[in-house]
């Protein structure tokens, strides 16, 4: 449907809001020497696409050490009480999918916030995935500039974009797309929220609360809610989720070393 221009002008004040939840991430990393390299690497290789066949290479250095999902996986999400399932494709997205499930596993969403509700002027997104908004000494206006922190390396984890265009048998890494992808934003979808830097989605994520197309392509959509929406379209600002888990699909995953 066209957009007559008022209603244009909204798109870009909440697409902009969107992309806000992931930039401070970005600004606040660059901040330590530890992550000044994978920053750069982000920077280098957003102008160009990768497909997968070629990562056994590292075109995009740091992706062959990201978890990965080899097919599906359904992950419950409690929030309020209730629970949200959420079906994980990782045969159109498994980098992404990998990233979230592996996230899941390891306990990084349970007690964190939904720190972005945008329901007005339309229906849009409601994002969490902030690690450090577990805190409840972490000033607001902080909340949405965090990213998982691997344990191991001190750094925090980065994964490409990641998106697959309809009909092609491989995703392409570290680029916007035209054509139309293989998952995309409808009423339900679930995706990564990221800086204007193509590879800098971390553990932030957005449930679409409306179909939101001109997301698609922008964007890495990775799953889609199957049951429980009723339970999304009622989060507020401030909500914790109580528990994530992998209830079906765990052997999917596959994790380096």
């Amino acid at each position: 449907m066209r957009l007559k221009f008022p209603q244009f002008l909204v798109v870009l004040l909440i697409v902009g809001a969107l992309i806000l939840g992931g930039c401070a991430t970005q600004q606040d990393a660059s901040k330590a020497s530890s992550t000044s390299t994978a920053i750069e690497t982000s920077s280098k290789t957003s102008t160009e696409a990768t497909s997968v066949s070629q990562t056994t290479s590292e075109s995009i250095p740091g992706m062959n050490d990201l978890p990965r999902l080899e097919g599906q996986a359904t992950v419950v999400m409690t929030v309020n009480g209730a629970p949200i399932t959420i079906e994980v494709d990782g045969t159109n997205a498994p980098i992404t999918a990998g990233n979230f499930v592996d996230l899941v596993q390891k306990g990084v969403y349970d007690g964190s916030v939904f720190h972005r509700v945008v329901r007005d002027p339309q229906p849009f997104v409601v994002q969490g995935g902030d690690p450090q908004s577990k805190d409840p000494k972490v000033p607001a206006n902080r909340l949405g500039t965090g990213g998982y922190i691997d344990p191991t390396t001190k750094n925090e984890r980065y994964i490409p974009l990641e998106i697959k265009p309809k009909g092609a048998a491989e995703p392409i890494y570290g680029k916007t797309i035209t054509q139309p992808p293989a998952l995309n934003h409808k009423q339900g979808a679930v995706a990564m929220a990221r800086s204007q830097q193509p590879n800098s989605a971390s553990s932030q994520f957005y449930f679409a609360l409306a179909d939101l197309g001109f997301l698609d392509g922008n964007y890495a959509v990775f799953g889609n809610v199957t049951e429980g929406f009723e339970v999304v379209n009622k989060i507020q600002q401030g909500d914790r989720i109580e528990s994530a888990k992998v209830t079906k699909g765990a052997e999917n995953l596959k994790t380096p070393g």
